[in-house]
């Protein structure tokens, strides 16, 4: 196969002269799947790909950062991750019992379609994050598939199975069946294990780029250098949360990702738009108030802003991420009923004197297609 080099918006991509079709699944849980699967599709785009998204994701997450007639969207959810009554509170039994109404009660017409369809788009490869009946379609239509992830589903729904009870042991091992017909997982920073896989290349973080810089963000919300910002950003879940001008000290802001559009919101808070491009503004802040998953985690790392997070049960990737994040110092947490109280101000006193140190990779987006090209030559030999 001969391959041409090219730089493209910056950045050096590696370009085959045979085209090639994938099939990208994204997890129905939050946006944070969603955010990081953009930069590995940005690669695939730039190298002269077809991509057919099948998501629940909002289109604008995708279109923000790429547009091009060669990104297609399906809109089809097939796995619903936890089910949460907030940005913090996880249902354990609703996420088993949802999970089994979607993929494993019509598992027969879910695989159907998918190997259909698959087959309708003429797809090389299949690339999971990290749905689960994925890979399983994938096989069944002699289509070979990866997952891209900091975690699996399996190991997260084995701590739902001890407060579930037992008989939704079988959720768990088909999960893991399925996800061993992918030929390895493309494993990101902060993993939680992943018995499941057969094979592991390890990546450095994906982040999103960044679009414009410290003072051009500050200038453009009419926010001078020297004013404190915290951003408050819980992700794609609802909240609507309670907040008030006295949870931040004198002369602070807060920027509220995620906000209501009837929320109304004390002065010195500043309600975002839904399809604001958070990463600009994590780069622009001076701390950031959240949960812990792998989005908020890897661009608060990769932008070396200090995170003050609230811990969430029953998530079992925390614990890798948070260890990730006090490793390079970018961590404080926060607790819970401090958060909903509104005793904000030592943590963010904390946190401004943190000096997060990572200097690791942000190209994990790259590596998964460039410097990895021979290892998805050879999966998209059909």
């Amino acid at each position: 196969m001969q391959m041409e080099q090219s730089i493209a918006h910056g950045v050096e991509v590696i370009a085959p002269k045979r085209h090639l079709v994938f099939a990208y699944y994204v997890s129905g849980h939050g946006f944070g799947h969603a955010t990081r699967v953009v930069e590995v599709v940005r690669h695939l785009i730039l190298a002269g790909h077809d991509v057919h998204m099948v998501t629940g994701a909002p289109d604008f997450v995708f279109t923000s950062e790429i547009q091009s007639p060669r990104l297609l969207f399906r809109k089809v959810v097939l796995d619903c991750g936890a089910v949460q009554a907030d940005a913090l509170t996880v249902d354990p039994i609703a996420s088993l019992e949802k999970y089994s109404q979607m993929s494993v009660l019509p598992r027969a017409s879910v695989l159907a379609t998918e190997i259909q369809w698959l087959n309708s788009i003429k797809a090389d490869l299949v690339i999971s994050d990290v749905v689960p009946i994925a890979c399983r379609a994938a096989a069944d239509a002699g289509i070979r598939s990866v997952c891209v992830t900091n975690f699996s589903w399996d190991f997260i729904y084995a701590e739902y199975v001890m407060v579930a009870g037992s008989h939704y042991r079988s959720v768990l091992q088909q999960i893991a069946e399925d996800y061993s017909h992918s030929e390895f997982v493309i494993r990101l920073p902060g993993y939680s294990p992943m018995p499941a896989f057969r094979g592991v290349i390890d990546v450095p973080l994906v982040v999103r780029r960044l679009h414009k810089s410290r003072e051009e963000v500050r200038k453009d919300l009419g926010v001078p250098d020297d004013v404190k910002l915290v951003i408050f950003n819980f992700g794609g879940q609802p909240a609507g949360w309670k907040l008030k001008e006295e949870y931040l000290p004198a002369g602070w802001l807060c920027l509220v990702c995620g906000a209501s559009d009837n929320q109304e919101l004390p002065p010195n808070f500043i309600k975002l738009a839904k399809d604001v491009y958070t990463p600009d503004l994590i780069a622009a802040s001076d701390c950031m108030l959240g949960k812990i998953g792998y989005g908020t985690v890897s661009e608060a790392m990769a932008y070396k802003l200090p995170f003050i997070f609230i811990r969430r049960d029953y998530f079992n990737e925390e614990p890798y991420l948070r260890e990730m994040l006090e490793n390079y110092q970018g961590g404080v947490e926060m607790a819970r009923r401090d958060m909903l109280s509104g005793c904000w101000i030592p943590y963010l006193e904390r946190a401004v004197n943190l000096k997060p140190c990572y200097e690791g990779g942000t190209n994990g987006a790259g590596c998964s297609y460039t410097t990895r090209y021979s290892c998805w030559k050879e999966l998209c030999v059909r």
